[in-house]
């Protein structure tokens, strides 16, 4: 369980990568190595036996998927992206659990160093976005040491060729901001040709029975499959659901509702007692895709 607690502000080395981004603007990986296999032959072997290749693929506006190590969240992950048709640019929204940096974060320029390769970043898409959104900033510091949007990269350089991503990270926000932020997301999407999707990053319940966190993430799954954030927003508190990414995943489904979603479904749900064995202490995982 000692990646599921897993919270890094380490001041050098946060002051050494700050240096990497104004010297290149190359983000190095946080948690290669660590999170999921560093070199690039181990990683491949890795997602590939997450990967479902007989899973359906469905056009998306947006989904949800786990931040966990791999091997405990990886095939509710490996679930998700199995099933996503490809887009030319992948928005990211992750929470932000290091506290560094701005409340709404975007990576703007640049590129993000991973063992697949680079994965540029759409700066386009970033400096529209920018002049769209009030409550969004240009902030590289907010993404030194999270490791919440850099554990989906991988998937997505495994399952699409040549995608741009648009790292966004959250801190908490309150709804209206949330409801905002995805607005103008979905402002942005609509005057692009290219096709894009959002990806909310999240685990559900922490360090709780599994009885508790499947009762309790049964709550706040229930609202996204009724594309319902406000009501996302206020189970998650009312409930004291400990679910990380809650922010994310209010402001992308206030963006694919925006964009005129129809429906969201659970592809998959697990916990990591489903891989330790302790279900007296889990974290729970889900992941969704919204039409």
């Amino acid at each position: 369980m000692l990646q599921e607690k897993f919270i890094l502000i380490a001041d050098m080395r946060a002051s050494r990568n700050e240096r990497n981004y104004i010297k290149a603007m190359k983000r190095k990986p946080a948690v290669a190595g660590t999170f999921y296999e560093g070199g690039a032959k181990a990683l491949r072997a890795q997602i590939g036996a997450l990967a479902d290749p007989k899973a359906p693929k469905e056009p998306v506006l947006g989904a949800m998927a786990p931040h966990a190590g791999y091997v405990y969240s990886g095939p509710v992950a490996g679930a998700v992206y199995s099933r996503i048709k490809p887009a030319d640019t992948f928005i990211i929204l992750g929470p932000n659990h290091t506290g560094l940096g701005a409340d709404a974060a975007v990576f703007q320029k640049g590129s993000w160093e991973l063992p697949f390769g680079e994965a540029l970043i759409d700066e386009t898409l970033g400096a529209a976005l920018l002049e769209a959104s009030r409550d969004l900033a240009p902030d590289d510091r907010a993404h030194i040491s999270e490791h919440s949007i850099e554990v989906q990269v991988p998937f997505l350089q495994f399952f699409f060729d040549n995608i741009k991503i648009l790292p966004i990270c959250l801190g908490r926000l309150d709804l209206k901001k949330c409801m905002d932020i995805g607005k103008a997301i979905a402002r942005v999407i609509k005057g692009r040709q290219e096709k894009i999707a959002i990806i909310a990053s999240s685990d559900m319940s922490h360090y709780v029975s599994r009885e508790t966190a499947e009762k309790k993430d049964r709550l706040a799954l229930d609202a996204m499959e009724a594309l319902d954030p406000d009501r996302l927003y206020e189970v998650v508190l009312k409930n004291r659901i400990s679910m990380c990414g809650f922010i994310p995943a209010v402001c992308m489904l206030s963006a694919c509702n925006e964009l005129g979603a129809k429906r969201a479904f659970l592809v998959k749900y697990a916990t990591s007692g489903d891989v330790s064995g302790d279900y007296g202490q889990v974290v729970g995982y889900a992941g969704l895709i919204i039409q």
